[in-house]
């Protein structure tokens, strides 16, 4: 196996895990799912920076993997793990089979436009292109169909892993300053939303963005 082929395969992961994320029945779930997938986003990265010679992309695999594997997952089970209650809101607002389907028919659509891309760069990893392009979208479906808002907050994080992957096939070479500035934004934005989602546990006593529905002075 290539290891072109080997990135491809890799990407189909992330769909699988993307779908534990979104289903998962408690935050912390979810938390677990995302440092899973981040491990095989990481995996992508050291595969296709062996592959095309970019040692750029090895360094993007270490700040990932310390940062998406570990820190962000720590940081959101320890801010959430008291919250973790399915009372709280972490249902869906569709069934986890229609879930399921929306997932199909978005990376189906996205197979379809990248194929009608013509670029010499991404000839030989257009499935991992969709997927990443897929996943991107996946990610916004998240956040509108998650009633938990701590839950459509990976719902962020499932895009930013998107786009991330997005720029790694299509700029293995980027410089490592660029991957800083993903994951520190990454970080401190997920903190943010997440002690936000607290602050309005502490206020409202609920996570349900369906409750959520007027506005106190």
């Amino acid at each position: 196996m290539s290891g072109f082929q080997l990135v491809n395969g890799l990407a189909g992961l992330l769909i699988v895990t993307s779908l534990l994320v979104i289903t998962a029945r408690r935050p912390t779930g979810s938390a677990f799912y995302y440092a899973l997938q981040s491990l095989v986003l990481v995996a992508i990265f050291l595969t296709l920076g062996a592959t095309v010679g970019s040692h750029e992309l090895t360094a993007w695999a270490a700040t990932s993997f310390v940062t998406k594997v570990l820190l962000v997952p720590i940081l959101m089970t320890r801010l959430l793990g008291r919250l973790d209650d399915v009372k709280l809101g972490s249902g869906e607002r569709v069934p986890p089979a229609v879930s399921v389907l929306m997932a199909a028919v978005v990376v189906v659509l996205c197979f379809w436009v990248v194929d009608g891309v013509s670029l010499p760069a991404a000839e030989a990893i257009k499935p991992a292109l969709a997927v990443s392009l897929g996943h991107f979208f996946l990610g916004l479906a998240a956040i509108v169909t998650q009633r938990n808002i701590l839950k459509q907050v990976f719902g962020y994080c499932l895009m930013e892993n998107g786009s991330h992957l997005t720029l790694a096939l299509l700029a293995a070479k980027a410089p490592e300053v660029v991957e800083i500035g993903i994951a520190t934004d990454a970080v401190f934005a997920v903190v943010i939303m997440a002690v936000l989602g607290l602050q309005i546990h502490r206020t409202l006593g609920t996570l349900d963005a369906d409750q959520l529905t007027s506005l106190k002075g």
